[in-house]
């Protein structure tokens, strides 16, 4: 019954999310006070709290490399099969249909399912995950649409074009400078991110054998656990209704992207990855993972279309709450 009763509970609070926005009590942009919290804070600190609490073996980077190759893969195949159509398009498809909400999203469903122990496989998937969607997805769909990074995509100058035209400089220096630039933007993107610096704080105590002492978990306990809570009030909030039939027909082919690559990673998972049934299980689970949250931030960077990716996330997020509930209870370990 807490099987039902726990995913329930995040549900009925992305539906109150949304419903006290709709109300007024949570203006358009508070759900960045949110991801605020929950991106310095809540998600750090259940970083923390697993890596204290359970068990981990060099071995378990395997799942980090699993991870990487489930964002990385959809992006260049989306990019392959949508070359006839409009750049705006494909920027939209592909920053959305990669990338996976593992820190916000699926650790605490997760964890409400599985149990704690299995936060831990979660957690190393997620660092491989995290190198895609806290930048290597803006920066190889923005590289091999020809956008320029850290510019909004004109509609009159993109057009019906499938990619904007190649600008190459001839002098070396401004090559260099751009290289420069465009490498500082790239690392800038990694390092403000807390949850990946955690992650790879993470990594290095556990390379060299550290440990973390018993207080740090006991102090991070309390705000681990409001993480799943946090988590589900911002996709919340996140959600706004598409505004027209357009709208509607981008969100359902993110959707199909996600659903397809769901089934052939989860198989990946099962039936290729060296690890226990759990462990396969809980990764599973996590390949049934809504949109990132960073594919909102990089929609609204380069289409000034945040709205729409927000409705993407907050759909992919319940269904993916149906769906990981449901093969909680399909699969027996």
């Amino acid at each position: 019954m807490q099987g039902v009763i726990q995913p329930l509970t995040l549900l009925a609070v992305i539906i109150a999310g949304y419903g006290l926005k709709r109300l007024g009590i949570f203006k358009q942009r508070d759900y960045r006070v949110m991801q605020g919290v929950v991106f310095n804070f809540t998600l750090p600190a259940a970083i923390i709290h697993s890596f204290a609490t359970n068990d981990h073996e060099l071995n378990m980077l395997w799942l980090s490399l699993f991870g990487m190759c489930t964002s990385l893969i959809p992006l260049l195949t989306i990019f392959c099969a949508t070359r006839r159509t409009p750049v705006r398009d494909r920027v939209f498809t592909m920053l959305n249909g990669c990338g996976m909400n593992v820190g916000n999203f699926c650790l605490p469903v997760v964890t409400a399912l599985m149990g704690a122990s299995a936060s831990m496989p979660v957690i190393m998937f997620d660092i491989g995950n995290s190198i895609m969607a806290c930048a290597g997805m803006y920066v190889l769909t923005t590289a091999l649409l020809h956008i320029p990074q850290g510019k909004p995509l004109d509609a009159r100058m993109a057009g019906e074009a499938t990619v904007l035209p190649s600008v190459r400089l001839f002098d070396r220096h401004a090559r260099w400078l751009n290289r420069r630039a465009q490498l500082r933007s790239i690392l800038r993107s990694f390092v403000v991110s807390v949850p990946f610096d955690t992650y790879i704080v993470m990594v290095l105590m556990m390379l060299v054998g550290a440990h973390l002492p018993l207080w740090v978990s006991q102090f991070m306990e309390p705000i681990s656990n409001a993480n799943g809570f946090c988590s589900m009030l911002m996709v919340g909030m996140l959600m706004d209704l598409p505004a027209s039939g357009k709208d509607v027909k981008a969100v359902l082919g993110v959707i199909g992207w996600k659903l397809g690559f769901a089934l052939l990673f989860g198989l990946a998972a099962w039936y290729l990855l060296p690890f226990s049934p759990a462990v396969s299980k809980a990764i599973i689970l996590v390949c049934l993972a809504p949109t990132a949250v960073f594919s909102t931030l990089f929609t609204d960077k380069v289409l000034g279309n945040a709205k729409l990716a927000g409705f993407t996330l907050a759909s992919t997020g319940l269904l993916s709450l149906i769906l990981m509930t449901a093969a909680n209870l399909l699969i027996s370990v």
